[in-house]
Order: C-alpha cells, then sequence, then structure tokens
C-alpha cells in the first residue's frame, strides 16, 4: 500500500492549525471565548500526535544513505 504522507501532512495541519482558526472566527463572531479554549485543547491532542506519527513514518520510508 502506498502511503500519501502530502495528504497526512495536510491533515495534521488542518488538525492543529486549521480548527483553532476556524473557531476563532466562531468566536468573534459569537463574542464566546469558550470556543477557542475548548478547540486548542481539541487541536493539541489530535493535531500533535497526528505531527508526530506524520514524521516518525516520513523518517522510516526514507532509504537509509550509509547502507547503499
Amino acid at each position: 500500500m502506498k502511503q500519501n504522507l502530502t495528504l497526512a501532512w495536510i491533515a495534521s495541519w488542518f488538525a492543529l492549525v486549521g480548527q483553532l482558526m476556524f473557531f476563532i472566527g466562531v468566536s468573534l463572531f459569537t463574542g464566546d471565548w469558550r470556543y477557542v479554549m475548548w478547540s486548542f485543547m481539541v487541536s493539541m491532542a489530535v493535531g500533535v500526535p497526528s505531527m508526530i506519527r506524520t514524521r516518525h513514518e516520513q523518517k522510516k520510508s526514507k532509504p537509509s544513505k550509509l547502507g547503499s
């Protein structure tokens, strides 16, 4: 199975930053800043581990330069 790491990076960044930006807009519109607080916690809980996993998979998929 071919891994699409570019799509994984896009999804990771969206989970980390895009979701937070969306809820900042919602908070600006509604004036209730609790949306940002909760979305920040969820973004960190989902975004950081997904970025770590994507980075790990990227390192694992690169061929070793010493063994060539």
